[in-house]
């Protein structure tokens, strides 16, 4: 269907983190270059590819055609139940500058935690994906979490109050459909 937005979990932006192995081809001026590896989040390999040789374009000027690639694996993540807090060192390409932020976002994975901030930047501060820079992330202990937001989720006697509770017997609880029709003035 055009025009239609569907929600469902294939929309959801999931990263994975690969570790990409590559170094510049060997010559016979440098016949065992030096190889680079870096950890990258991206949805698939061919992804993380790209952006192994962005960032190894950027740092050393190696090409991906004076270069290759040598290893790419899947650094699987084990997922528990417990909610960790993560900082995140990023970069990111406005319409007049580059900008350099911290941000803090509460998660079970590191994937989880990047796709939030995905998700934050497009829409607090429209930036597109691809002008998006992770430097560093970090999982925060306690002591290093600054922000309010997840400042305010730390404490150990932390309540979520029931707004709304429903009564236990079905005789008190009202039904969709009444009796009697209902009047529009009073008397």
């Amino acid at each position: 269907m055009v025009g239609t937005i569907v929600a469902d979990k294939s929309m959801q932006m999931r990263l994975k983190q690969f570790v990409v192995s590559g170094r510049a081809l060997p010559t016979e001026r440098e016949p065992e270059p030096a190889v680079y590896r870096m950890t990258i989040f991206a949805r698939d390999s061919v992804v993380a590819k790209s952006r192994y040789w962005y960032f190894r374009k950027r740092l050393h000027g190696v090409k991906k055609n004076r270069g290759e690639i040598l290893d790419v694996e899947v650094k699987p993540e084990e997922e528990t139940d417990a909610v960790k807090n993560y900082g995140i060192w990023l970069r990111y390409d406005s319409r007049t500058c580059t900008i350099n932020m911290y941000k803090e976002f509460r998660d079970i994975t590191k994937a989880g935690a990047l796709s939030q901030m995905y998700s934050e930047m497009a829409g607090r501060h429209r930036a597109q994906g691809r002008s998006i820079q992770v430097l560093k992330i970090k999982e925060l202990t306690e002591e290093e979490v600054k922000r309010p937001q997840i400042l305010q989720l730390l404490p150990a006697d932390l309540k979520f109050p029931h707004v709304k509770r429903l009564p236990l017997c079905n005789k008190n609880r009202r039904t969709k459909f009444q009796a009697r029709r209902p009047t529009t003035f009073h008397n």
